[in-house]
């Protein structure tokens, strides 16, 4: 029960503290307007609802250990996204769409790790439910909502005004790698 709970904890941090670490990046590039944040907000609810369907179709339709092949396939394959450093060529030059800009940006940049973490919680809750039938799987619910206020309540004042952005993207990189 401990490694899937810190499992799920690690990822749910790390998926709620890129939304602010990102956002933050890509803000002055297109004016700070809340445009850009509903814009983020867009896209990240939209990768959880696609993270959650992917979780939910892979234990329905792939035997346990297809799942784990696919899933370590698609983690090894989301490292070549880092670090999540937005490259420069995405900085709109003024004739730009910007909310379709802003999709493919967070796309290109931090789309992969983001639709995984999201599938963490669902696919390790999954998981454990197979492995441990007996066990209460609800439990698990607990450290991944912890770990989710967690990060969002601790950005504010403990990381943004402390951490430069360039270091809080390198070391969400580093965590991602670790995790």
């Amino acid at each position: 029960m401990v490694l899937y709970a810190a499992t799920i904890f690690v990822s749910a941090f790390l998926l709620f503290l890129v939304q602010p670490v990102i956002a933050k990046q890509i803000l002055p590039w297109f004016g700070g307007s809340a445009a850009v944040w509903t814009t983020c907000l867009v896209f990240f609810q939209f990768l959880l609802l696609f993270g959650y369907a992917y979780a939910d179709w892979t234990t329905r339709h792939l035997r346990p250990r297809s799942q784990i092949w696919l899933h370590t396939g698609l983690l090894a394959l989301s490292l070549i996204s880092l670090p999540i450093i937005p490259d420069v060529l995405w900085r709109p030059a003024g004739h730009e769409e910007p909310v379709t800009q802003i999709l493919g940006l967070l796309a290109a940049t931090i789309g992969l790790p983001y639709f995984l973490l999201s599938t963490t919680g669902p696919l390790v809750q999954a998981w454990f439910a197979r492995s441990f039938p007996s066990g209460t799987v609800y439990r698990l619910f607990a450290p991944s909502n912890f770990a989710s206020l967690l990060a969002l309540v601790a950005y504010a004042p403990l990381i943004e005004p402390w951490i430069p952005t360039r270091t809080q993207s390198l070391a969400w990189s580093g965590a991602y790698v670790a995790f």
